[in-house]
């Protein structure tokens, strides 16, 4: 909960700053700075519409109104760093001659500078994480296990996770997302989550396409926080009718190699929501699965519960998105202990968390690009 207002605050400060910045260097008048201030309420208020709006609006117009209110996320993003990183520059080096004992004024910016610097760089950012969110990277994990069966040498499982299906995330993304899977030949597919990004109203005829992508020994998913603000009965059925089987507080067996549990995101971004998740406990859950073979362990949030380990052989994640769009990244590192990628745990076990295969909200990457992880489970 204190993550979230912390949110709330910083994104109504950059849009306070951003508004009180434009308005000092324009000198425009009242009129049409009430006018300017009405323009940024309601780019403020946009993103807080889009999920309310989708449930009624056509296609189209929800399509104008995501791309309009999130990419004014995602230009806010640097901008606001930015600009108040140049504004203590300039604090500085207007108190320089009592702070350094030597008057350097003369190195200070422009206010007008201070404006444009972080508002070119911030179209410039959008421009290029436009495109770094269309480049799916294919990142690669090997872990070698005594656990498989003589008879096996290898499992390949491919994970996505945080595709964010919707109107923004839409079928030319997802054709992309299957190609690059299938061309790996995995053995087994995971969805760690956020699979669509809510509501399910304009993507259903989705489902059937993620449908064609297959694995041998099949396809498993758990709900993410955005499964459930989408509502549980439509997004459970999109997940089933693209071919997952949905692990909700349950373990499986599969062709007898490895053992896959999942569970169903559980925090205080979900609270007031009903999910009807199964009440068992996480460490019972693996605890019913065969002994002596390779465990996986799916969670949308990359949260690990002490009472687990050595339960477990590898955990898969995601949530995190690694930031997305930097510097989002430097407070989502504190936010989540294990924030990306891979990290050798207690008791034998270890988690991989993914950056995301999709993007959530802008469709915009940043220093973080777009992943699917292929993991080779080898005998040896």
């Amino acid at each position: 909960m204190l993550i979230f207002f912390f949110l709330v605050a910083a994104y109504s400060s950059a849009n306070l700053y951003f508004y009180l910045k434009f308005i000092s260097l324009a000198n425009t008048g009242a009129s049409v700075d009430v006018l300017i201030g009405a323009v940024v309420l309601f780019l403020t208020l946009s993103p807080v519409l889009i999920p309310i709006y989708t449930h009624r609006g056509s296609e189209l117009s929800v399509k104008v109104l995501s791309y309009t209110g999130y990419l004014w996320v995602a230009f806010l993003v640097p901008f606001f760093p930015l600009g108040i990183a140049l504004d203590l520059y300039n604090i500085v080096l207007e108190y320089s001659p009592r702070i350094m004992n030597n008057d350097v004024r003369a190195m200070m910016l422009h206010p007008d500078k201070v404006f444009l610097i972080p508002l070119i760089t911030s179209v410039l950012i959008i421009i290029y994480g436009y495109f770094e969110a269309q480049y799916v990277r294919i990142e690669r994990l090997v872990m070698h296990t005594a656990k498989l069966p003589e008879n096996i040498n290898r499992i390949r499982v491919a994970q996505i996770s945080d595709v964010h299906l919707g109107v923004i995330v839409g079928e030319k993304n997802l054709e992309r997302i299957i190609r690059k899977t299938e061309r790996e030949h995995p053995d087994i597919i995971v969805s760690t989550g956020d699979l669509v990004d809510g509501v399910t109203r304009h993507i259903d005829h989705l489902a059937a396409k993620l449908k064609t992508l297959e694995a041998p020994h099949g396809k498993f998913a758990v709900m993410g926080n955005h499964e459930i603000y989408g509502g549980m009965k439509k997004t459970v059925k999109f997940i089933r009718d693209a071919g997952f089987t949905l692990l909700r507080g349950e373990g499986v067996t599969v062709n007898n190699a490895v053992n896959i549990a999942g569970m169903d995101f559980s925090g205080g971004e979900t609270s007031g929501y009903k999910n009807n998740s199964l009440k068992e406990s996480e460490q019972d859950v693996l605890s019913k699965l065969p002994s002596g073979l390779f465990t996986l362990l799916l969670k949308h949030k990359s949260d690990v519960e002490d009472s687990s380990l050595g339960l477990f052989d590898l955990q898969l994640s995601g949530h995190s998105h690694k930031g997305q769009i930097f510097p989002m990244n430097l407070a989502t590192m504190f936010i989540f202990s294990y924030h990306t990628g891979f990290t050798n745990l207690q008791k034998g076990s270890a988690i991989y968390t993914s950056r995301g295969t999709g993007t959530a909200g802008p469709p915009i990457r940043f220093l973080s690009t777009p992943e699917i992880t292929i993991i080779d489970i080898m005998s040896g």
